[in-house]
């Protein structure tokens, strides 16, 4: 039986997109939703396009440390008959509680060299700091933010032209190539780094 995935997303969508389209042949996967707290926007059309159902749970309907936002997210994700989440693009933290649930089968993807830059604003960190190397991470979600198990690392060399603009731009390349391999190696429960550079 193929591993169910849930994909979380909040704007475009791109590693969703690339997730969902590694999803096929001989994967051990399957996407069964994408769920957005965004409506409208591109990611849901990108899932559509490739059969996946998809759900729209507005934050801008709930409070932002609204329990019902969970309950409800909770409720989708049974509903789909979810077994791993994927948080592709997320903008929203989870409680301690929610990923007590689901500990162990929730991965997300962060534009950083994990542990180092957690939160926001990586890339411009990275050069304000005076960073050679910059990157990205996949790793298991736990109740603390950006500080899960690492699963997977690929890096760049930081250039001397590089902004914030572009390093973003070469950081989702990396992205878009990291978060398919990772999620396939863990679903075959290899929890080893993988290590692609």
């Amino acid at each position: 039986m193929k591993k169910r995935v849930a994909i979380l997303i909040s704007g475009r969508g791109s590693n969703m997109t690339a997730l969902i389209n590694s999803m096929t042949g001989d994967h051990p996967a399957r996407p069964c939703v994408v769920i957005s707290t965004t409506p409208k926007v591109q990611g849901l059309r990108n899932a559509l396009e490739r059969n996946t159902p998809t759900v729209t749970l507005n934050c801008g309907e709930y409070d932002r440390a609204s329990e019902s936002f969970e309950r409800d997210l909770d409720i989708q994700l049974k509903r789909a008959n979810a077994e791993l989440i994927c948080l592709a693009g997320f903008m929203r933290i989870l409680s301690a509680d929610f990923v007590g649930k689901w500990q162990g089968r929730i991965l997300n993807i962060h534009p950083s060299l994990l542990p180092k830059f957690k939160g926001l604003n990586t890339h411009a960190r990275v050069l304000a700091a005076g960073e050679t190397v910059h990157g990205c991470t996949v790793h298991q979600v736990t109740a603390k933010l950006d500080d899960g198990p690492i699963l997977g690392q690929l890096k760049l060399t930081v250039h001397k032209h590089d902004t914030a603009v572009t390093l973003a731009d070469r950081v989702l390349k990396l992205e878009h190539v990291l978060y398919p391999v990772v999620l396939r190696h863990f679903i075959a429960g290899d929890l080893n780094q993988a290590a692609l550079n």
